[in-house]
């Protein structure tokens, strides 16, 4: 009996690892995309000096102009770079529910939660934490929160939509 305990928590630690790992990874490619991004936007391209002498008085207050454009854009993406969100998460819903259905419930190994009703997640969240649908990973994580705290990630992740339109305008 106490070899199958001790299994299980083997196996549930490996579970946990290997997500934890598929995230990282996942967010390490993000950044890879990003750092492609910046650097691109750092490339400058050749032009003949004859081009450039006519046309460098002209042009002295246009690439003034898209200097601070670019610099603007490139500041928005560092900062969101910085974030890898679209939005605020709250700490539980970050610690608890990112790694699988993503920072904004987009779904990365779990499914995608954007779009959900808050009844319809406090059902599910309730329905893993009570045994009624069986999976061991979200068995763990719900096991342990209280009533109060689920009921405010269903409240957080019902928002996500709402969020995500207002974080786009």
């Amino acid at each position: 009996m106490i070899r199958h305990i001790i299994a299980f928590i083997a196996g549930a630690l490996t579970l946990v690892a290997i997500l934890y790992m598929a995230k990282l990874d996942i967010e390490a490619q993000k950044f890879k995309h990003i750092k492609e991004i910046i650097e691109k936007s750092k490339l400058e391209v050749p032009v003949s000096k004859k081009a450039q002498s006519s046309q460098a008085v002209s042009k002295s207050a246009v690439s003034q102009k898209k200097e601070s454009e670019e610099e603007k854009k490139l500041k928005v993406l560092k900062e969101k770079a910085g974030r890898m969100s679209a939005f605020e998460v709250s700490p539980l819903y970050r610690r608890n529910c990112a790694s699988c259905h993503g920072i904004n419930g987009m779904g990365v190994i779990g499914p995608k939660l954007i779009g959900k009703s808050e009844d319809e997640i406090y059902k599910a969240l309730m329905d893993f934490k009570s045994g009624k649908r069986k999976n061991y990973v979200m068995f763990g994580l719900l096991n342990n929160m209280s009533e109060e705290d689920l009921k405010s990630l269903a409240k957080e992740i019902s928002s996500f939509e709402q969020k995500l339109k207002e974080s786009s305008k």
